[in-house]
């Protein structure tokens, strides 16, 4: 479920370390080779996202094209739309669990 190599816009994240571990955001941004912004829509809002460390990350093979192309065209993204994306995400892992009778 990792992918190896470098993080992509609109990509869904666990967060291992800090406050928010063991919960999901999605990158909105990039800082520089070694930091990137994460927001959920919640308690990260996009206009005051999270900087946070790759390695205290775990990245998903999971991304977002609806996040990714609107980042691309407009530079923002709504709250309600990271909500959307990580609720659905949630609900596919779930199901998935489900079936394998986890």
């Amino acid at each position: 479920m990792i992918i190896m190599g470098k993080p992509q816009l609109g990509q869904i994240v666990s967060v291992l370390q800090g406050r928010d571990a063991e919960k999901h955001a999605v990158i909105v941004g990039f800082v520089d080779t070694r930091f990137v912004l994460i927001a959920d829509g919640n308690k990260r809002k996009f206009d005051q996202p999270k900087k946070k460390n790759i390695l205290h990350l775990k990245l998903l093979n999971e991304v977002s094209r609806e996040v990714e192309e609107s980042l691309r065209e407009t530079g923002r993204v709504t709250n309600g739309k990271l909500r959307f994306v990580l609720n659905k995400f949630q609900e596919s892992q779930e199901h998935e669990a489900q079936e394998r009778g986890e």
